[in-house]
This record gives C-alpha cells, sequence and structure tokens, in this order.
C-alpha cells in the first residue's frame, strides 16, 4: 500500500505543485475560483487512478469499501500538503505582498461598485484581521488545506463506492 500511496500522493501533488502558479496568473478575476478548483480536481484524479491501482495491483482486483477509502485519503493527504507546501512558499518567500494585493484589489472593487465609505472601511479591517491570522504559518497551513482536502474527500469516497470489488474479476477465455 505504502508505494502505491505514495507513488499517486507525489504525482497527484506535483501536479498541484505545477499549476498552481499559474492559477495566480487569474488572481481576481472571477475565473481565477473556476481555474483554481479545476486544478485541484485534476490532481485529485490520481485518487481513483491510485485506488484502482492499488485494487489491481496489490489487491489481486478486490477492494472493499474500508481499504479503497483508506488508500484514497492517503494519496489525498500526501497531495493537499504538497498543495499546501508550494502555496506557503509562494505566500512567505515568493511573492510577500500577495496578501497585501489581494486587499487592495477587493477594496477597489468596492469602492468601483460605489460601497458606502464605512462598509469599505469595515471590510478593510476585517481583511488586515484575516491578513495577520494568515501571516502564522500554522494558521495558513490549516486554511490553505481547506481548499483542496475536500475535494480530494469527495474523490476518495467516490472511489471507494466504485471501485469496491468483494470477488476477483473472473478469467474469461476468449
Amino acid at each position: 500500500m505504502k508505494k502505491t500511496v505514495l507513488t499517486y500522493g507525489l504525482i497527484s501533488g506535483g501536479i498541484a505543485a505545477i499549476l498552481m502558479p499559474a492559477t495566480l496568473y487569474f488572481f481576481g478575476g472571477h475565473s481565477s475560483e473556476i481555474v483554481g478548483y479545476t486544478v485541484i480536481v485534476l490532481s485529485m484524479l490520481l485518487v481513483f487512478f491510485g485506488v484502482r491501482s492499488y485494487r489491481e495491483n496489490v489487491g489481486g482486483g478486490r477492494l472493499t469499501f474500508g481499504r479503497g477509502f483508506a488508500v484514497g485519503i492517503l494519496i489525498c493527504l500526501i497531495s493537499s500538503v504538497c498543495y499546501v507546501a508550494v502555496w506557503e512558499l509562494i505566500y512567505f518567500k515568493l511573492a510577500p505582498e500577495f496578501a497585501q494585493k489581494c486587499l487592495y484589489s477587493q477594496i477597489d472593487r468596492m469602492k468601483e461598485s460605489g460601497a458606502p465609505q464605512e462598509q469599505i472601511d469595515e471590510a478593510t479591517r476585517q481583511m488586515d484581521s484575516f491578513k495577520k491570522i494568515y501571516d502564522n504559518p500554522l494558521a495558513n497551513f490549516a486554511i490553505t488545506m481547506i481548499e483542496p482536502f475536500p475535494v480530494g474527500l469527495l474523490i476518495t469516497l467516490i472511489s471507494a463506492v466504485v471501485l469496491r470489488r468483494k470477488e476477483p474479476p473472473a478469467n474469461v477465455a476468449t
């Protein structure tokens, strides 16, 4: 199980790590969330392939829901940790001004939409408060983990249900 989990988890994490910086290009527009979650879903598809590989290569064609879930969630965790590690590298080392740019971008959008100054001031206080929390690496890790992990959990559940098999496939002679 260890080899399958590590292989598929690191490949999934590598896909997320390589594609994540590309999502920063779309930041600020409405498409940024779509692009970001598309990258997460694409990387987490390896959970399905990892569970299937485990069933075929280690389980001899058999897979219980529990074993499929265990393999999938471990792949998901490895991938999510890779995703978060790359984000922390970007946030703290490569683009430390990113949070401030986010703050100014949101404030500019509020001003353009004609929001009252009190509302802008309150939003600024809230964003400053969030930035202080987000500047703590452990809090940043926990908050960022909320992005990929639920997607991976859902794909893990689907994979464990779809790929479970009590009996190995019958050898069909042709």
